[in-house]
């Protein structure tokens, strides 16, 4: 067996471990962030479960930290009580990012983990079986639920050779990109084997594994082995390890082999994570802003690295450099040991250690500027800015691109970018505040901005409504649900959210939703690529939205589409897609039982007299939960 196959089937409560086929696997730990957290606690508390049931869960401020009103405050303060009392750990803001965090401090191998995060599999550098999730299903894990998923097929990436000087972890995992593509990783997991995997420390690994998340896979991997053992003992969690590798004549359904010696410093260009190609190829573009941090590069290992190149050295003066630590721990270390000094002297402006501009919190670049960053996302207007043109980097080529002012190759360096994994770090968990050992008595203190969330109701004989909005392909979560520092504050408020829905698309979709009393979605392939966040499914629900037609989905938003009660569905004949239009009337007759007996319905479009045909790719168990209108009707209904 390989690695994936080994800890699912440690962690199986039911179904059959065959590609395709729903199975159930039991979560031994939980994370969440603030931007998805509070609609996750929401939905815990309406099940009624008075204490988590997973053997560790953790809530994270890292977000929404930015406090320009009350709302970002009121949040927090929520999560700091809800989860006090039903027996979740809570990292305090400035404690760091999730996913560094979680490595750092609660990452097990051989554990499963379900974070409310599409950046989770950041778990798999420590041979943890990481997946993101919508918050409700996060809240039902945590609640002791099974997590459903398809069994996902295993892509072997075999790394052979050793990283030439200068050359990153970010590196492989764009290479990765630029092999597989933004769809390529859908329905798999992406396990790492080979000599090369030792040659990778765990913040390397985890840079892989973040990323992987842009491939659209379910996780990706890597074996637990000396180095995890290493990483561990330094953290002073030696009792933790727990060696897992691939047996010899272990079997996956597809294969790649990456030398590492041949990879060369790399970037993605606007406006995709899988628009890759070499930093040499690209040229020598003048920079404007410089980014550096975020859950994929803000380790330890890769401050010291950018210290290293800005010691002695000064920003260009025609360079904004942002620098977040993605820990408290990282902070504190690179302040003792004068790393963060050779920053601040070289001009580096120092952010605090969350998650900042990369979820457009913050930093936003100026007009048509060019922005090199170390995050794993570049869609349009992320930033903040629609016009800035982004780049995704290495650490390493982006602290020397902020000394020369244009993007540069950093093998140009004569020096060595070796850094000594530490014999211990620094620990003090002193920004962790442990659950209340009876929760009875704890008050959950909620904002006047948290608002209920919206449940569906049980499905009818037929559905019907309009096309409301035709998007094309690789439509993003940020398109569908905006995240920016102006809606951040308001993730607690679906009716305020409701009237950005895809705004970035059709700014005035949601007026047209609110007019028709909702309707349809007509979509092109990979459609609610990106985040985790469930808003982009719970904001639609507000609206009305009965469906949403698409020649394919990403896996999370799909099935949070389908926790929501919102059927999703696919053309079987994609050239359907250029049938329909804006406002016309489309028919789903006899809806309830055709959703739970056929994988094949008809559509009919009523404006236009014509027929599609369009697939229902549901397991038994999602049929019943689409009947009764999602999720947590399914929940209530079956825990009678």
């Amino acid at each position: 067996m390989n690695i994936t196959q080994k800890i699912i089937k440690d962690h199986l409560v039911s179904g059959n471990m065959v590609a395709g086929e729903e199975i159930a696997i039991r979560i031994d730990q939980t994370l969440t962030q603030d931007s998805t957290g509070t609609m996750a606690y929401l939905e815990f508390e309406a099940m009624g479960i008075p204490r988590v049931k997973t053997k560790r869960s953790v809530a994270y401020i890292d977000h929404n930290t930015l406090q320009s009103g009350f709302e970002n405050a009121d949040d927090q303060k929520f999560i700091q009580t809800v989860t006090k009392k039903h027996g979740i750990y809570f990292s305090r803001p400035g404690n760091g990012i999730c996913h560094q965090v979680h490595l750092e401090r609660f990452g097990i191998p051989g554990q499963t983990l379900l974070g409310s995060d599409s950046h989770t599999p950041t778990g798999g550098g420590i041979g943890m079986l990481a997946i993101g999730a919508g918050g409700l299903d996060v809240a039902v894990a945590m609640g002791g639920g099974a997590y459903y998923i398809t069994m996902p097929k295993v892509v072997k990436v075999n790394l052979v050779g050793k990283l030439n000087k200068w050359v990153a972890a970010k590196d492989i995992i764009l290479e990765v990109l630029r092999i597989l593509t933004v769809k390529g990783g859908v329905g798999k997991v992406i396990e790492y084997t080979g000599e090369g995997v030792k040659t990778l420390t765990v913040p390397e690994r985890s840079t892989i594994t973040n990323m992987g998340a842009e491939l659209g896979a379910t996780t990706s991997i890597f074996p637990s082995d000396e180095v995890t053992k290493s990483f561990l003992k330094a953290q002073g969690r030696e009792e933790d390890f727990v060696e897992i590798k691939a047996d010899e004549d272990a079997v996956y359904d597809e294969e790649i082999t990456i030398d590492l010696s041949k990879l060369v410093p790399l970037a993605a260009k606007p406006h995709m994570p899988d628009n890759v190609d070499t930093v040499k190829n690209i040229g020598k573009i003048k920079v404007d802003q410089v980014a550096i941090g975020s859950c994929t590069n803000s380790s330890y290992m890769d401050m010291m690295k950018v210290a290293r190149i800005l010691k002695g050295k000064t920003v260009h003066e025609d360079v904004s450099l942002v620098i977040a630590p993605g820990s408290k721990q990282v902070f504190n270390m690179i302040s003792e040991n004068g790393a963060l000094a050779d920053m601040i002297a070289a001009g580096a402006r120092i952010l605090e250690s969350a998650c900042g501009p990369c979820i457009g919190m913050g930093q936003s670049p100026k007009t048509n500027a060019v922005s090199l960053r170390t995050f794993n996302r570049n869609f349009e207007g992320r930033s903040g800015t629609a016009s800035a043109q982004v780049y995704l980097v290495s650490p390493e080529t982006a602290a020397l691109s902020a000394i020369t002012g244009y993007l540069t190759d950093p093998t140009e360096l004569e020096f060595s970018n070796h850094v000594d994994m530490p014999e211990k770090f620094l620990i003090n968990d002193n920004m962790v505040v442990a659950p209340a050992k009876e929760g009875d008595d704890v008050e959950v203190i909620k904002g006047p901005n948290i608002k209920e969330f919206p449940v569906n109701t049980k499905m009818g004989d037929e559905i019907v409504g309009k096309s409301l909005i035709k998007v094309e392909d690789n439509i993003t979560t940020d398109h569908i649900m905006p995240s920016n520092a102006k809606l951040l504050p308001y993730r607690s408020n679906i009716p305020y959210l409701s009237s950005f829905c895809l705004a970035p698309c059709d700014d005035k979709f949601s007026q047209r939703a609110k007019e028709n009393g909702g309707g349809f979605i007509i979509a092109g392939s990979n459609y609610g690529q990106g985040s985790s966040r469930e808003h982009a499914a719970l904001v639609p629900l507000y609206l009305g939205i009965k469906g949403v037609i698409a020649k394919s989905f990403a896996r999370i938003h799909m099935a949070n589409l389908i926790n929501s009660g919102i059927l999703p569905m696919t053309f079987t004949n994609e050239a359907d897609y250029d049938k329909i239009d804006m406002y016309d009337e489309l028919k789903i007759e006899n809806a309830a039982k055709n959703v739970m007996e056929c994988d094949e319905i008809i559509v009919k479009n009523i404006t236009k007299g014509e027929e599609y045909k369009v697939n229902i790719a549901l397991s038994d168990r999602q049929r019943e939960m689409m009947v009764l209108g999602g999720l947590l009707n399914y929940t209530r209904e079956t825990s009678k």
